[in-house]
């Protein structure tokens, strides 16, 4: 049975909407730095302990760059850089078999990141799918996906939103993004990613089992038919993994 959450609205949440909204009518327009933190807090009413958290979000969601000593600036929409050519994240994983272990496919209310990234309203559903990339058994990728809204599936991808859909399949999982190709039906596709430093965190570290300090290099990706967002991901690859496998634009 398909599972709905209802996810309680985070503080974090509130404000990193309200600073992408800025961003959108033009408060901090994308190209410029924004305000420094004790001015921007001061701003929007919030602690700097808060917005620091929310900065470092936006960081690694792609709508802003920080660099220490000099501040944060709106990265023009969508940031670009690095993979060129669009390939599921088990294709650009290896040596060695990979396997994908599906940890969660449910249908739920967008995150900041989903939300922003694929235009979606608060009140709507999209499909989120978990997933641990495994090369030779060992976890290599842990991925997080979100669909677009169905309403815009229907136009765009009516065989992979009846795909996400699917109860029962008898093939063994993928990431979301081989299914969107794979029932993309010769309709053009194309991908803006960026490319980050985190920490695996708890949650994450423990799915890999790796200590939650371990680095990782952060994936971030938004596919697009016909100009119209239908996929975001997050992709975590943590230090000593496999090699992601990258053709870089010139």
């Amino acid at each position: 049975m398909t599972q709905v959450r209802t996810r309680r609205r985070q503080p974090r949440v509130e404000l990193y909407e309200r600073i992408v909204a800025a961003i959108h009518d033009g408060t901090y327009p994308p190209g410029t730095k924004l305000p420094s933190e004790p001015v921007l807090a001061a701003e929007l009413g919030v602690g700097r302990p808060a917005l620091r958290e929310v900065l470092i979000l936006l960081q690694e969601d792609g709508v802003i760059t920080r660099k220490h000593g000099v501040g944060s600036r709106v990265n023009q929409p969508p940031a670009t850089r690095g993979i060129e050519r669009l390939s599921p994240v088990e294709a650009l994983l290896g040596p060695g078999p990979v396997t994908c272990r599906r940890l969660a496919a449910e249908l739920d209310e967008p995150t900041d990141f989903s939300g922003f990234h694929l235009r979606l309203p608060p009140v709507s559903r999209t499909w989120f799918w978990e997933t641990l990339v495994e090369v030779d058994g060992v976890p290599a990728c842990f991925a997080h996906e979100w669909a677009a809204d169905a309403s815009v599936l229907g136009e765009l991808g009516p065989a992979f939103a009846a795909a996400l859909g699917a109860t029962v399949s008898p093939a063994p999982p993928t990431s979301m993004l081989a299914l969107l190709i794979a029932t993309a039906e010769n309709r053009a596709l194309a991908a803006k990613s960026t490319m980050g430093a985190t920490i695996l965190g708890k949650e994450r570290g423990r799915a890999m089992n790796r200590p939650p300090e371990t680095p990782a290099m952060l994936i971030t990706q938004v596919v697009t038919a016909d100009n119209s967002p239908v996929l975001a991901a997050k992709y975590l690859v943590p230090g000593g993994a496999p090699l992601i496998h990258l053709n870089q634009r010139h």
